[in-house]
């Protein structure tokens, strides 16, 4: 027990002794070393390759020369150059927006298309159609929303057989006013039809186009005015004012009728064109022609109820101050306009 006590001693103290050597060794080492600094190796100043110069007979310039020598484009903390950069001619003038979309950071895209801007030159255009079309419906509309009662009356009668005479005179002939502006609104509506058709004919080019509209409706004006003088001269020589009165009354509510029914298609045949135009201008010619046949056949029916008249006679009368006339006015049309 004793000698164990002894032997577990004696290992301590070696330990004990052998620790402390080992550590005040290296712990006198360091206090005479002197700590001596690494010295810093200090890199060669970079060469930066100057500015291509301009050469007289430049006339292109590369996109690496001009992104190095463009001020607005290079970085501000730093400047890239290229080893293997080889000066290219450079332009004198060169557009600053293709630079800067070909090479600024916020544009992705690449080769972008220039196209140069054209003037336009207008060739030919349908304002004044416009604006006649315009103010023609614009005068109906007034028309029909102040003497709507006046319209009502007028087409029911027009297309009634049986009150063709006094009745029909006594409700549309008393008001004046509305009267009036449907001859107006004829006068307008058929001069603009007629304009048109001798365009489609080739006639009166060499007039402006309100001018020719203005001397169709002087013509339609006449024509109706010496008529109306007419037909009162000779039922006032004739003493057949009852009759006469009767036939100047269907041939103006013809008018007026005619007048509004020409409204669509001056409208179709001013915006358009092809098959919808040869269709319109088709319609139109029958129109036409139909509500002059129906005038002709009610101043027939209406005259011989208060006038003995043969039909010889009434036929001799539309050739002479019907159909004569027209083939006059057309003659006159082609000599002056064609």
């Amino acid at each position: 027990m004793v000698r164990s006590a002894f032997l577990f001693i004696f290992f301590l103290s070696v330990a004990f002794v052998a620790g402390a050597q080992t550590d005040s060794v290296p712990q006198r080492a360091d206090t005479q070393r002197s700590v001596q600094p690494v010295p810093r190796r200090r890199l060669p100043p970079r060469r930066i390759p100057p500015r291509p110069s301009v050469r007289p007979d430049s006339s292109a310039v590369t996109r690496d020369s001009a992104l190095a020598t463009d001020s607005l484009l290079r970085d501000s903390t730093r400047l890239v150059i290229d080893t293997n950069f080889v000066p290219a001619p450079l332009v004198v003038a060169q557009r600053f927006d293709s630079i800067l979309v070909s090479r600024h950071p916020f544009f992705q895209f690449r080769n972008p298309v220039r196209r140069m801007e054209s003037v336009r030159v207008r060739t030919g255009g349908k304002e004044y159609l416009f604006y006649s079309v315009a103010g023609l419906l614009l005068f109906f509309a007034l028309l029909r929303n102040v003497f709507g009662r006046y319209l009502q009356d007028l087409f029911r009668l027009f297309f009634r057989s049986s009150l063709k005479q006094r009745q029909a005179k006594e409700q549309l002939m008393e008001a004046y006013l509305p009267s009036l502006l449907l001859n107006l609104l004829f006068v307008l509506s058929g001069a603009l039809f007629l304009n048109l058709m001798l365009r489609q004919f080739k006639l009166g080019l060499n007039y402006s186009f309100w001018l020719l509209l203005l001397y169709c409706a002087a013509g339609l004006t006449l024509v109706y005015f010496v008529k109306f003088l007419t037909l009162k001269l000779c039922g006032w020589i004739f003493r057949v004012g009852e009759a006469t009165d009767t036939y100047t009354f269907i041939v103006f509510t013809t008018n007026k009728v005619l007048g509004i029914a020409l409204l669509p298609f001056i409208l179709l045949l001013a915006f358009t064109s092809g098959t919808v135009y040869q269709v319109a201008f088709s319609l139109s010619l029958l129109l036409v022609g139909a509500l002059f046949v129906y005038r002709y056949f009610l101043s027939y029916t209406s005259v011989q109820r208060q006038v003995r008249l043969g039909f010889f006679h009434f036929v001799l009368y539309l050739c002479a101050f019907e159909i004569l006339p027209l083939l006059l006015i057309n003659k006159l049309l082609f000599h002056f306009l064609g």
